[in-house]
């Protein structure tokens, strides 16, 4: 089982561990491990659920990545995109913050681990390319809005309706500001403020910590919690315990349509950034065994009481600079919350709901994608429109449903695209045996009587109707004098059975007219498709050639070379 083998994980590290590594790995471990308190409990508010199962979350996932993970520096546990999906699925079934709902957002974590894992052992990593980078672009652009307006409430100590259009909602807190509650609006924005600040001094620093001391500090010394200041409250400490999820067949229905979205958004979220750094250090990552690991993560953190958990950007990015050397840093992270889980969650009690909601806010403005809207508004326009669909559906119809018309206008723009290939007349250049298209290469000359036609595209059932078209009509164009058709097959890497038919059947066609088919540049699998379908005892040995330029000199009989006088600029056979 080589997915298995621990000379593909990161605990291969423990074979050549050194004290230099253990100080990185040390460092990086306490870093993170830090940066996850408050996060953890911070998106676990955003997921719906009390603050204590975001360190639930930062736990057992992280120690079971560590083992099994093939990134030495990605950093598990909870993100705010997952967190935003699972409120979003949960939240429709089940009362926020209810045990119900707690019981089925534990249950997610383990639907999404197993087919992650199932996904990988089947080594069905390759189903995450349907989640091309616009429609993910869009949908974490929108989610962004999405989260960034949830939080509104806690921010500012505003009174919202609980609406999931989030027009309505940013509508309805800009027209009732002066009715925000004026302590808590102070801290929450003041907040923000410091996070930004000190994320620009030092990346590595833990400014969401330092806010978090500094909002518990303020609220308690000043007693601002009996002025309306809202607070976390008391927080239960002591380890998870493990408890099987189990729920009702018909809530594991309801929740499955969640479940695979979460299963692949978290996954492309992981691994995008694991490969970044895996690239730049000089490694591999594997999907299929990334896959596996955190599809054991998330089953694994959902029996100790864990929400779905991945890699996220920002801390993995924190653990790489911070020194992060193997996943003994990540093992690290992990004992540091469950030693505040044991010990520290008192100190906890006065922290205000609006720093949480100020982290959050700050955590999730990288995802508005700025830079890839404006991109591929100057360079595809195709790509462009599958962003921007995705970003308004997930807006304005609902998360779950907007990353699902992305991915289906992505698959529809494909097929809508291979429907029609790009194709081009070939023209020699000079006395060269080298063929261009003539639209591109001015200066290119043809012969009248030959057509030297590439096909940029597999030639089955979503192309094979262009093709004819496109070669009929090039065909037309030449006029009675044309007597050879070379079709340079270069660009064709694959055949089926409807390119197979809809090359006899041109065939036939131009037989019936008294012009020649012949193959170039036919690579081997489609050689191969040809002889097992008997096109190559029907057009004849002779008909396939290595090269255009050996399919010219094939069809000039009588001379090695061809006269220049054959050939003609394109320009007059326009």
């Amino acid at each position: 089982m080589a997915l298995f083998s621990s000379n593909n994980s990161s605990v291969a590290w423990y074979r050549s561990y050194d004290k230099a590594l253990f100080r990185g790995d040390l460092n990086a471990g306490i870093t993170v491990g830090i940066m996850l308190i408050p996060q953890g409990m911070a998106y676990a508010v955003l997921a719906g659920l009390p603050p204590i199962y975001g360190l639930y979350a930062s736990i057992i996932p992280l120690a079971i990545y560590a083992i099994l993970g093939s990134s030495r520096e990605l950093a598990v546990g909870p993100v705010a995109m997952v967190s935003l999906l699972v409120f979003a699925g949960v939240s429709e079934f089940a009362e926020v913050g209810s045990a119900r709902y707690i019981q089925l957002a534990i249950f997610a974590a383990f639907g999404v681990g197993l087919i992650q894992f199932m996904m990988g052992i089947l080594r069905m990593g390759f189903l995450v390319n349907f989640l091309s980078h616009p429609v993910l672009s869009g949908f974490t652009s929108a989610a962004a809005i999405i989260i960034g307006a949830s939080q509104i409430k806690s921010l500012l100590g505003l009174q919202l309706p609980k609406t999931a259009n989030v027009i309505e909602l940013l509508g309805y807190a800009l027209t009732n500001i002066a009715e925000m509650h004026l302590l808590t609006a102070l801290i929450g924005v003041f907040s923000v403020g410091l996070i930004v600040i000190l994320k620009r001094w030092k990346k590595t620093f833990p400014s969401a910590l330092f806010v978090v001391v500094a909002g518990i500090l303020v609220v308690w010394g000043f007693g601002l919690s009996a002025k309306g200041v809202a607070i976390v409250g008391l927080i239960p400490g002591g380890l998870p315990s493990f408890i099987v999820p189990s729920v009702e067949a018909s809530d594991m229905m309801r929740l499955a349509p969640m479940i695979l979205v979460i299963a692949l958004v978290s996954f492309m979220e992981s691994i995008a950034v694991a490969k970044a750094i895996a690239n730049r250090k000089g490694y591999n990552i594997d999907a299929n065994k990334e896959l596996v690991a955190l599809g054991a993560a998330n089953v694994g953190g959902s029996v100790f009481q864990s929400f779905p958990t991945t890699g996220g950007f920002s801390r993995t990015a924190v653990n790489d600079q911070s020194g992060a050397n193997t996943g003994l840093a990540s093992l690290i992270s992990a004992l540091i919350v469950a030693i505040t889980v044991l010990f520290l969650t008192p100190l906890f009690y006065y922290l205000p709901v609006a720093v949480l909601a100020a982290i959050i806010i700050v955590a999730v403005s990288t995802l508005f994608d700025a830079k890839t809207i404006r991109s591929l508004w100057q360079t595809d326009k195709r790509d462009f429109f599958v962003l921007m669909v995705t970003f308004w559906a997930t807006l304005l119809i609902g998360i779950e449903q907007g990353i699902v018309i992305g991915m289906v206008i992505s698959v529809i723009s494909i097929i809508y695209y291979s429907t029609r290939p790009h194709s081009a007349e070939l023209g020699r250049l000079g006395e060269t045996d080298n063929f261009r298209n003539v639209q591109r290469y001015p200066d290119a000359k043809v012969r009248p009587d030959v057509l030297v036609f590439r096909f940029d595209s597999p030639l089955y059932f979503t192309s094979a109707s262009s093709f004819q078209e496109l070669l009929m009509q090039a065909i037309s164009q030449k006029g009675s004098i044309l007597k050879h058709v070379v079709l340079d097959a270069s660009s064709i890497n694959y055949i089926d059975s409807s390119g197979i038919h809809t090359l006899k059947s041109i065939a036939k066609e131009l037989g019936n007219r008294g012009i020649a088919l012949h193959f170039a540049s036919t690579i081997g699998p489609v050689r191969d498709a040809f002889k097992s379908s008997g096109l190559t005892n029907l057009f004849g040995f002779d008909r396939f050639h290595f090269d255009v330029g050996e399919a010219l000199y094939a069809i000039d009989e009588n001379s090695e070379k061809f006269p220049s006088d054959r050939y003609s600029p394109v320009q007059s056979n326009i």
